[in-house]
């Protein structure tokens, strides 16, 4: 059996909230720029990541460019409304069923090597870990931080992963057009996750695979075997 390193996005692929944490990037700014958030739907920006949708908003709204310290200081702005609603929530903040469970199996299964790529940044990303049991301090992680692009964060958790161990091949889980975007981009070997089993929003899109979740494990590995990268329609 082949090695397979196995990448999963976070949000809506692990844990699902809502909208909330895209609600609590919006509020961040409104609170430190007393200006509205353009959109929370990511598909209006270049590139789904904290770092794109960031400097975008800062750059449209202020016609300049957002500045190292600024980026950190509303991070960390982010993170701590995050905490907040979390802890007033908590319930509003739910793994996708038996993620926990899959990964520490993954991670128990010596053909298998698990990795973290998601479009957030490094902070935020660690606390929803957290929030639902993920070891991510034994996981090699992409996220945004430095990383404008969705190919820039997975490659450069491969490259992360290929100083730790090795794997003949490599499969990326995601929940969004755009996971179906890069993974075709990159040639990779991608599993959907839709979490209200409206798989045909990723299948339409050429994924081959997708599932609701991770409740039937067996399940999961045949998607897994049987991954391939999307389809160009």
């Amino acid at each position: 059996m082949k090695r397979t390193f196995i990448i999963f996005d976070i949000d809506g692929t692990l844990l699902y909230s809502n909208k909330i944490d895209s609600q609590c990037f919006a509020d961040t700014y409104f609170k430190r720029y007393q200006t509205v958030f353009p959109t929370i739907d990511w598909t209006k920006f270049p590139h789904v990541t904290d770092d794109t949708i960031f400097k975008t908003s800062i750059r449209n709204h202020f016609q300049k460019e957002a500045t190292q310290e600024e980026m950190e200081e509303f991070k960390n702005d982010f993170v701590a409304l995050l905490t907040e609603k979390r802890i007033a929530q908590p319930t509003d903040f739910k793994e996708i069923p038996f993620s926990k469970i899959t990964i520490d199996k993954l991670m128990a299964d010596e053909n298998f090597e698990v990795g973290i790529g998601t479009g957030g940044w490094l902070k935020p990303a660690k606390l929803k870990l957290q929030h639902i049991g993920i070891p991510h301090h034994r996981l090699p992680m992409g996220t945004a931080d430095g990383n404008p692009t969705r190919e820039d964060i997975i490659n450069g958790v491969i490259e992360k992963a290929e100083k730790s161990f090795s794997f003949d091949e490599i499969v990326y889980i995601g929940d969004a057009r755009w996971d179906v975007e890069t993974t075709r981009n990159l040639n990779m070997k991608f599993i959907g996750i839709r979490r209200n089993g409206d798989h045909d929003v990723l299948t339409k899109l050429g994924a081959t695979q997708v599932l609701s979740d991770y409740t039937d494990y067996e399940k999961f590995l045949f998607a897994v075997q049987n991954a391939t990268p999307p389809k160009f329609l």
